[in-house]
């Protein structure tokens, strides 16, 4: 008990030092230390706190209108962060991987739910996966997924029909459920070609899915994210060697995944060898056996570990939870605009077949534009942190005034600052945008400001793919089936706000989702009444 108290002691001792030292490098030796910012409310959380009771963006908004496009904020013992919407600042960010890499402690907690791989590799083992996994993700690859796509939406309107019936001709439907139990039988077939079926209305759940719903769905980070040991472990590097705070369901989860995905890696290289190495001679098509298939095409020193590809199935199924969030979110933006619904609907209604190609849904200038607008208003990540693995110096497309009056037309950066990449406060950057920047505007895509064509982006002149070598590999795959999705939906359905719009509040859980306000037991959710559509 002794020698316990005794490390108690020497640990929070250790705390105390720590936290004195970053306050005194912060405030009197770093380079950012005169950038405008606020002070903070809390010796330990400095501002992060404010920013969690908010939308993420909401409180960095409310700064750049206070302290402007580029400032600093105090993180954890008032760390600073630093903060900018500088096109030309966040261009070199992104480009300069190599420097610009992710934080230590992000990768080790985002380790925790999705496994090592492709989401926090680092330098040459990021550009290898990349390089391994790049003929999965292709545009040849996405077309043959599409019919996939179009399947499970045509059986997602066949459940929610009989629900309807059985309401009486209205419905009052959890879309993000279920749409993310759509796009979990998609992750299953196009993902490692594996049943999950969920969309069976009173099929068993078979444990895979039950696994990778408690992964990609309601984990209770939150109570873990601010308990004194995640804070410990996110201080001290050598302390993440030990157990972290346990969440609820997640190793249970990651345990059956891990079995499973053992199982589906070795049927991935027996159906490769079967086809006498011709992906011709394959019955399946899917992205785990082409990963297999181009990682046994390299040279033996250029090849992924098993470890590596199974942690790829994770990287599957989390690129796969981005469509049910955005086209939840596109519904969101629908039903509080009737008349871009009932547009949306004559455009797709248009379409003679109910199985449209890649080519038709991208041929669909409107859909197009309701997919952008949605991605842009709502992305469903809203920002990324890196962290300089060297001294740099980030020029400025637009000088800053420091709070001594001097002007400075780049930032120097000291090894070790962490930067923000602010996915969606960019996206609604009114600078960027115009003064309609928060209004869900399709139309505004039928000519885009001057301004949003240097954003940094890789895809829709947006950040929510974000960009440069580590943009989002999967970006192509979502689009395709968020647009396969609303395709169906619209053109079948009818759709309201169960719940007042200001009921609808949004939490952030590696992807941000709705939820009810006054619910807060329901989790995410997004609830609304649902009806056929009055054909002519």
């Amino acid at each position: 008990m002794h020698n316990f108290t005794q490390l108690i002691g020497a640990v929070a001792a250790a705390l105390v030092v720590h936290s004195v030292f970053l306050f005194i490098k912060s405030r009197f030796f770093s380079p950012i230390r005169d950038l405008p910012g606020p002070r903070g409310s809390s010796w330990i959380f400095g501002s992060l706190k404010e920013i969690s009771k908010n939308e993420e963006a909401i409180t960095q908004e409310q700064w750049v209108q206070e302290y402007g496009r580029t400032y600093k904020y105090p993180a954890l013992f008032h760390k600073n962060i630093l903060f900018t919407l500088d096109h030309k600042a966040l261009n070199h960010v992104l480009m300069h991987h190599y420097v610009y890499q992710k934080h230590a402690a992000s990768r080790f907690h985002f380790t925790r739910i999705v496994g090592p791989g492709l989401l926090v590799a680092e330098g040459d083992h990021h550009k290898l996966q990349r390089r391994v996994m790049n003929p999965a993700f292709g545009p040849a690859q996405v077309r043959d997924l599409t019919e996939t796509f179009i399947d499970k939406s045509l059986e997602l309107k066949d459940v929610w029909s009989s629900q309807i019936v059985n309401g009486g001709g209205t419905a009052k439907i959890n879309a993000l459920d279920w749409i993310s139990k759509m796009t979990l039988d998609v992750i299953g077939l196009v993902g490692f070609n594996y049943e999950f079926n969920t969309l069976k209305e009173n099929g068993e759940s078979n444990k895979l899915a039950q696994a990778f719903a408690t992964i990609f769905g309601d984990l209770d980070m939150e109570k873990a994210k601010y308990q004194p040991w995640t804070v410990l472990q996110t201080l001290f590097p050598i302390l993440r060697a030990l157990p972290p705070v346990k969440i609820p369901g997640l190793d249970s989860a990651q345990e059956t995944m891990g079995k499973i995905g053992e199982e589906l890696l070795h049927d991935s290289k027996e159906a490769l060898q079967n086809s006498g190495d011709d992906i011709r001679n394959l019955k399946s098509k899917d992205l785990l056996t082409l990963l297999v298939k181009s990682n046994m095409n390299g040279e033996p020193s250029q090849r992924m570990s098993d470890e590596d590809v199974l942690a790829r199935e994770s990287l599957f199924s989390s690129a796969g939870r981005l469509p049910s969030t955005g086209t939840t979110w596109a519904l969101f933006g629908l039903v509080q605009h009737q008349d871009v619904q009932k547009k949306l609907r004559e455009e797709l209604c248009t379409m003679a077949t109910d199985n449209p190609t890649m080519e038709q849904l991208n041929s669909l200038p409107y859909l197009d534009a309701v997919v952008k607008e949605s991605l842009r208003l709502y992305a469903p990540v809203p920002s990324v942190l890196r962290v300089a693995a060297q001294d740099d110096v980030i020029p400025l497309s637009h000088p800053l005034k420091d709070k001594k009056g001097v002007e400075h037309h780049s930032i120097s950066i000291a090894k070790g600052q962490t930067v923000i990449v602010p996915l969606l406060a960019l996206n609604r950057d009114k600078a960027t945008w115009g003064e309609d920047a928060m209004e869900f505007k399709p139309e505004r895509w039928e000519k885009v400001p001057e301004a949003a064509t240097s954003v940094p982006g890789i895809w829709g002149h947006m950040m929510t793919f974000l960009g440069g070598p580590r943009a989002c590999i999967g970006y192509r795959l979502s689009l395709i089936e968020m647009k396969a999705l609303l395709f169906v939906l619209i053109r079948e359905f009818e759709f309201e706000l169960a719940v007042p719009s200001e009921e609808i509040i949004k939490k952030t859980m590696i992807v941000q989702r709705p939820r009810v306000k006054s619910e807060p037991e329901g989790g995410t959710q997004l609830p609304l009444l649902v009806r056929a559509c009055q054909k002519d």
